[in-house]
């Protein structure tokens, strides 16, 4: 008798050729992280409507413009442990309709505090599809292109942002500031009927978790029909396994201080980003520079994502946590650099210019870094973890220039200080390279093999 034929799921993946079905899972992820762009942005566009809507002073904006990035946190850190027990496309699918819902009766808000609490848990949905976007598609990537695939689809989420500056521009006066809030809130709901049609779960999930081989073979043979007498389906991690899933694998001796250091990595270049996006147009017009300049030369600060592409793809054949170890240093010096330009606007616009680049591109790669660095029973909450803590950061950053600008720091000083934040995050991968986890004694380098089949 014939023994059943097996197939490894990632070698399965590594052999074939890109499929239509693998861009259809990344033309969705993509979607899903440039509507995460729009409706985190969303909130800035619209806010200056609001003081004459329901005649609250400027300061009252304070909680609703912060109470997404809250639900951003908590969204990712409650989302990880539940896309490793219930699956990447349960949270995907739900994540995705939580952030619709909620931002479209966000638009019928009738008072400040009612949108503040809508917001947040709009920021809940957006906090958790994210991480699952990034999971998911790197789930069905090859090795050879995983981290170039990954940064590609986290361009959306600057493409997002920016498509919702130019259409609330233009939506705002001729359908009110409601009507950018419709949109945000309706195109998710449209994404999650294509989302429930078609999106299969992530094989290697359903291996990891023991799931009938049946629909496993369905998912594989979408990618090549190559899968459709598979009767047995195995799993090699590239990566130490070590007993236990969720935050039993990424809080592990063996994952520990790998965990901690993309923490404090994604954490570090959250509050370069923010405090620079946040306070630099006023920092550059109380250097004396025009309002009209300030803003145009701090708008190339978020544009600076091209990077991320180049990135990806030096990070699919080199070291990925050097690479972006020197991202972040580099990162450090040019915004250190924008200090030291003050009174000279052509080497301002190039500086600027260089620490955007520089620091979307070191942000954008560290999910795929994250997605890399875990076996797959605990890959849902270790990039979720390392989101939601660095979110953390945002709101530190923001604090951070408020507390310098009261103690009355210089524009040089302000930014010297701001610069120390991407040293950190480079020397925490430096540390994450030394610490990374290695094989217990006997076991082989690709750890175990997990295995299902009738």
């Amino acid at each position: 008798m014939d023994r059943p034929r097996a197939v490894d799921v990632q070698s399965f993946i590594n052999d074939h050729p890109f499929s239509p079905f693998q861009w259809f899972i990344f033309a969705m992820c993509f979607v899903i992280v440039l509507l995460d762009g729009f409706d985190t942005a969303a909130i800035g566009f619209i806010a200056p409507s609001l003081p004459g809507e329901w005649g609250v002073s400027r300061s009252a904006l304070a909680p609703v413009l912060s109470a997404a990035l809250f639900g951003l946190a908590c969204g990712a850190l409650a989302s990880g442990p539940l896309s490793d027990r219930l699956g990447r496309r349960t949270m995907l699918l739900g994540s995705v309709l939580v952030f619709g819902v909620t931002c479209l009766v966000s638009a019928f808000s009738t008072s400040i505090g009612e949108l503040t609490w809508l917001r947040f848990v709009t920021g809940v949905g957006l906090g958790a599809a994210m991480p699952n976007a990034v999971t998911m598609m790197g789930e069905f990537c090859p090795d050879r292109n995983r981290a170039t695939v990954i940064n590609l689809m986290f361009c959306g989420f600057p493409l997002g942002a920016a498509c919702g500056g130019f259409l609330a521009a233009w939506m705002i006066p001729h359908f009110g500031w409601r009507s950018v809030l419709v949109l945000g809130g309706a195109t998710p709901l449209v994404l999650a009927v294509p989302l429930f049609l078609r999106m299969p779960e992530s094989a290697r999930y359903m291996v990891a978790n023991h799931r009938p081989a049946a629909h496993i073979r369905a998912a594989l043979a979408r990618i090549s029909p190559d899968a459709a007498h598979a009767q047995v389906f195995t799993m090699s991690e590239h990566v130490p396994q070590t007993p236990g899933k969720g935050l039993g694998v990424v809080l592990s001796p063996m994952y520990f201080v790998g965990s901690v250091m993309l923490w404090v990595a994604y954490f570090m270049g959250l509050v370069i980003f923010y405090a620079s996006i946040n306070w630099m147009p006023l920092l550059l017009k109380d250097s004396g520079l025009t309002a009209s300049s300030a803003t145009l030369i701090s708008a190339l600060f978020p544009l600076g994502g091209v990077g991320a592409v180049l990135s990806g793809m030096l990070m699919d054949r080199f070291n990925a946590n050097r690479i972006i170890a020197a991202c972040y240093a580099l990162t450090a010096l040019s915004v250190w650099l924008i200090g030291q330009a003050a009174g000279n606007v052509a080497l301002l616009v190039l500086v600027v210019f260089a620490a955007g680049v520089l620091m979307n591109t070191a942000q954008s790669s560290m999910p795929a870094l994250a997605a890399a660095f875990y076996p797959t029973q605990g890959r849902g909450t270790g990039v979720a973890w390392m989101l939601g803590i660095g979110r953390f950061g945002g709101i530190a950053g923001s604090f951070l220039v408020a507390e310098l600008t009261r103690r009355h720091f210089t524009f040089a000083g302000i930014f010297a200080t701001v610069a120390v934040a991407g040293l950190l995050a480079g020397a925490a991968l430096l540390v994450k390279q030394a610490a990374r986890p290695k094989p217990q004694a006997g076991a082989p380098a690709a750890a175990k093999t997990e295995s299902f089949g009738h």
